[in-house]
């Protein structure tokens, strides 16, 4: 009996280790270029608007857990942003500003270059009708319920 509980035991922690490993992957989507540019907010009082040429201004960054380890979130207010790509075809991807879609982007700030946020972008099962981005050190960990930036219809496009 005491072999039957360890192996479930064991398929149990298995299972949730895996789970948790392929949330993001599960829930990304890949979104456009077009579809990013627009203002997305979150309850929490952060706000960001891209632009189609990788700028981007903001506001309420010191609400964003994934930047504390920025020097003066609340002075931030300008950057670029630039999906993240794999060039070489081998897997590792990296900031690229030619990229025109992806599951994920970066952040940088010209006012602290030490400042680097990665925000993932998810759909219900990567469906991109309804999309969310949070910005976060692990995707896996998820984003604070008051995290999630939702696009803001009511603001112009980009």
């Amino acid at each position: 009996m005491r072999a039957w509980r360890a192996m479930v035991l064991a398929a149990t922690g298995v299972a949730l280790t895996a789970s948790c490993g392929y949330a993001a992957a599960i829930h990304s989507a890949e979104i456009p270029q077009e579809e990013l540019a627009g203002t997305w907010t979150s309850f929490a009082g952060t706000s960001l608007t891209f632009t189609e040429d990788h700028t981007f201004t903001g506001t309420g960054f010191e609400n964003v857990e994934a930047m504390a380890r920025c020097a003066h979130p609340q002075t931030l207010s300008t950057g670029r942003w630039a999906f993240h790509a794999g060039p070489k075809g081998d897997g590792l991807t990296v900031p690229d500003e030619t990229a025109t879609r992806g599951h994920d982007l970066q952040l940088s700030f010209p006012d602290d270059p030490t400042c680097k946020v990665w925000v993932y972008l998810y759909g219900y099962l990567g469906d991109t009708a309804d999309p969310s981005m949070c910005p976060t050190k692990d995707p896996d960990a998820g984003c604070p319920p008051d995290g999630y930036l939702k696009r803001d219809e009511s603001a112009p496009r980009a």
